[in-house]
């Protein structure tokens, strides 16, 4: 899914990790483990069933539009499979892997089924950051300032984009599937997935700050969660812990609240998003009931005359 070495995502990880703590310390790591109780992981558990959806959602629709259709069921299934390998194996992005891989060899198509897995991503991150852009624009917090420096970035990723549609020969596809998934159609429902799922994974992030305690302001929640869900997508870490937690210490002091606040916030948002994930456990421990017994081909009906004559 990404074309940074595998070793370098992890070192990376690793390198933010060894930071935090020769800064911080493990007290903030201790006090996100006192203050997650089981209320917290009850209301994580429920807020990111409603994210999942809305991500399966939005795959299905990207793959539909890339010739490579899903049902409701697979998506889902195959959506929180995913999560739950992201959130456990190094890079973060394996999970990501193993469901472009599975979804393009049951459609026939390897090709297909990675790109729409990318595109699935691709098209939330480019949504989460266009959201941030908005709100550094138009809330008034201590962040307001650095909208210019978002702005630029989104505008930045948008000029890539057309320079890469625009190319020919092994990239040539990025055009054609950007003219695909830009079709107001189709780009609406991303779009509206992706609104949905950023709800959910925010609404996690306010639960992980409600169970710490910060006296804050939900207009500088909102852009705080945003900036951090963006930051998060670095795939550089730790199945999901490196730059999160060091994004979110930086954005706490930008913002006055304290980076030691945000390191503990931000551990509590990453134990309630892994815990999230166990749904996903469920998923891989039936594929390997069914991989140990698999279901017994039906056996072929015979027309009764023939059974008869048998």
């Amino acid at each position: 899914m990404s074309r940074v070495p595998r070793w370098l995502r992890l070192a990376g990880g690793v390198l933010v990790l060894a930071v935090l703590l020769w800064r911080f310390g493990t007290g903030p790591f201790a006090a996100a483990w006192q203050v997650t109780t089981v209320g917290s992981v009850a209301a994580a558990l429920s807020l990111t069933v409603l994210a999942t959806l809305a991500n399966a959602w939005r795959w299905r629709v990207v793959a539909r539009a890339l010739g490579a259709p899903l049902t409701p069921g697979d998506s889902v299934v195959a959506y929180y499979r995913s999560q739950f390998l992201n959130a456990t194996l190094p890079g973060g992005v394996l999970g990501d892997a193993h469901r472009g891989v599975r979804h393009g060899r049951e459609a026939g198509d390897l090709g297909v089924g990675l790109r729409a897995t990318v595109w699935d991503r691709v098209s939330g991150q480019v949504v989460q950051a266009g959201l941030l852009v908005v709100v550094l624009l138009v809330l008034p917090t201590p962040l307001r300032g650095y909208a210019p420096a978002a702005l630029a970035g989104l505008a930045a990723v948008g000029l890539l984009a057309r320079w890469l549609g625009r190319r020919q020969g092994a990239v040539a596809f990025i055009g054609r599937d950007l003219r695909t998934l830009l079709r107001p159609s189709v780009a609406s429902r991303v779009v509206l997935a992706s609104f949905a799922s950023t709800a959910g994974h925010l609404a996690v992030f306010l639960v992980a700050v409600g169970a710490v305690g910060v006296d804050a302001g939900p207009s500088l929640l909102v852009a705080i969660a945003l900036a951090v869900l963006v930051g998060s997508a670095v795939p550089l870490n730790v199945a999901g812990w490196g730059p999160r937690e060091g994004i979110t210490a930086g954005v706490f002091a930008l913002a006055g609240l304290g980076s030691a606040t945000g390191l503990t916030v931000s551990v509590v948002f990453g134990v309630l998003s892994a815990v999230s994930t166990v749904p996903g456990l469920l998923v891989l421990a039936a594929d390997a009931v069914v991989r140990r017994h698999p279901p017994a081909e039906a056996a072929p009906t015979r027309p009764l005359e023939e059974a008869r004559r048998g």
